[in-house]
């Protein structure tokens, strides 16, 4: 997200960028009784001799990561609190926070600034849209989503963690585990978001009591493992965003606490980067066929790799038509490749002259997708306007659009006592339910356990193009084994 700033934050002073660590940082301050306000430096983060760690391709490691808690929990200020302490933001983005803290009257630099860029988040003092931040550790690369924490908000949560590999769900030690905080550990669940950590922060403000981190500690591992996590997969921190316990740097006040900084455990955790190892599918995006003279009979399909791998002389088929064919060759503005991962964008020239068009989707011809007008799926509706039966829609699959209409609404999770209530009349916002539709088309699908990026649709509303719901194939793990009502 751009960040805009107010004439006010951008009126800084210049500044030198490079500081010792622990050298203090002062700014000229109109109207300020000394002219001069000094704020500590970020300390220097925690030595770290291992070499950035290499994904199979030669490629820094990479993890993709989203905060997600109730409001006033913090996020904002944890993510400018790792942003600040791994010196991971620019001066200009520095002195505008410190000149809006003083402004605050605040006598140290509020960190949520550095996220929060939207002129009414600043004065609301809230998150609004999803932010993105990257930032790198001589371990690992990180892409961060913050995401809201009010209710209305919850479908930008929704955006934030589709593709995370990794979430951090912050609790207020004061107010324990909250209906917002096991909303969001449904839908992150849902999305099938592999590792959950929660950050149980604001301890600084219970006195570091153990007795109160370990009984939130249970009563959120207790419900993430009902949604289907396994107890390895989810680890408790005791943090302070405001004051930096555990987050870059270990804190002496939880002497009692023997894990990792949560720093520590983002660049140490084991995650799966991109689907390489799941069944090759490439959705056209685009048919290429210059006409030119020097490329006369030129015919390339471009798009993104969604998952797996391809080479050339893989047979593949095209779907929803099911031709089979071969491919010859990996195109790109560098040069042909030998071999297309997940995240390529490539083009393919295939063997066969065939009738290919935007929308279809090229698949490994071994194990193909499965091609179906019938969806049973998971919804998770983003609308104020409630989700009835018979609603017409259109379900946007990969790069193809298609009309549909939702026949039978089948059940709603209730997150809050992990069960379902069958026969709904309807879906209102931020609800979750297992619909079917029939589409006017077939599409080539994948059931989203398997596949996240072939499992996954959005619903629109055909009067005016918005976007209705978030849609996954099947019955995603934590609504398995849920009990109905």
């Amino acid at each position: 997200m751009t960040e805009r700033r107010s004439p006010e934050d951008i009126a800084a002073l210049e500044v030198t960028t490079e500081r010792a660590p622990g050298e203090r940082h002062a700014i000229a301050v109109a109207g300020h009784p000394t002219g001069i306000v000094t704020f500590p430096a970020p300390p220097a983060p925690p030595e770290r001799s291992r070499p950035r760690a290499k994904s199979r391709e030669g490629r820094i490691d990479l993890l993709r990561l989203a905060t997600a808690g109730s409001v006033d929990d913090g996020k904002s200020t944890l993510v400018g609190r790792l942003l600040y302490d791994t010196k991971s933001v620019l001066a200009d983005q520095l002195d505008a926070v410190h000149r809006a803290s003083v402004d605050k009257g605040l006598s140290t630099p509020d960190l949520s600034l550095l996220v929060d860029g939207l002129r009414s988040e600043r004065e609301q003092g809230i998150t609004i849209d999803v932010a993105y931040r990257y930032f790198a550790t001589p371990r690992r690369s990180f892409v961060l989503a913050d995401t809201p924490g009010h209710v209305q908000y919850t479908r930008n949560t929704v955006t934030g963690a589709s593709t995370a590999q990794l979430a951090v769900l912050l609790v207020d030690a004061r107010k324990g585990v909250l209906e917002q905080t096991r909303r969001h550990a449904a839908v992150l669940a849902l999305l099938g978001v592999p590792r959950l950590v929660v950050a149980v922060n604001k301890i600084d403000l219970v006195d570091y009591d153990e007795a109160a981190f370990e009984v939130i500690a249970k009563e959120f591992t207790d419900h993430a493992t009902a949604l289907g996590y396994p107890l390895g997969s989810v680890l408790a921190i005791p943090v302070s965003a405001l004051i930096g316990d555990n987050v870059v740097n270990h804190s002496d006040r939880t002497l009692w606490y023997a894990g990792p900084t949560l720093l520590e455990h983002l660049e140490t955790v084991p995650v799966e980067p991109d689907p390489h190892h799941i069944p090759f599918r490439f959705p056209v995006q685009y048919v290429i066929r210059p006409r030119t003279p020097e490329h006369p009979d030129y015919r390339g399909y471009a798009g993104q790799v969604a998952s797996g791998t391809v080479t050339p002389g893989d047979e593949v088929v095209v779907l929803p038509a099911g031709l089979r064919t071969t491919v010859t060759r990996i195109d790109t503005p560098d040069g042909p490749l030998a071999e297309a991962s997940a995240g390529a964008s490539v083009t393919l020239v295939l063997a066969d002259d065939l009738d290919i068009a935007r929308g279809d989707l090229i698949a490994v011809a071994a194990a193909p997708p499965r091609v179906t007008g019938e969806l049973d799926a998971t919804l998770a509706w983003l609308a104020d306007k409630p989700l009835r039966h018979n609603a017409r829609v259109l379900v946007k699959h990969g790069t193809r659009t298609v009309a549909a209409i939702v026949t039978t609404l089948v059940s709603r999770f209730d997150e809050q006592q992990l069960s379902t209530v069958g026969n709904p009349e309807n879906l209102q916002l931020n609800e979750i339910g297992r619909v079917l539709l029939r589409t006017a088309e077939p599409l080539p699908v994948d059931d989203y356990a398997a596949n996240r990026r072939t499992g996954s649709f959005l619903v629109i509303d055909p009067a005016d193009g918005t976007t209705l719901a978030a849609g996954l194939v099947g019955t995603p793990q934590p609504l398995s084994g849920i009990r109905p009502n």
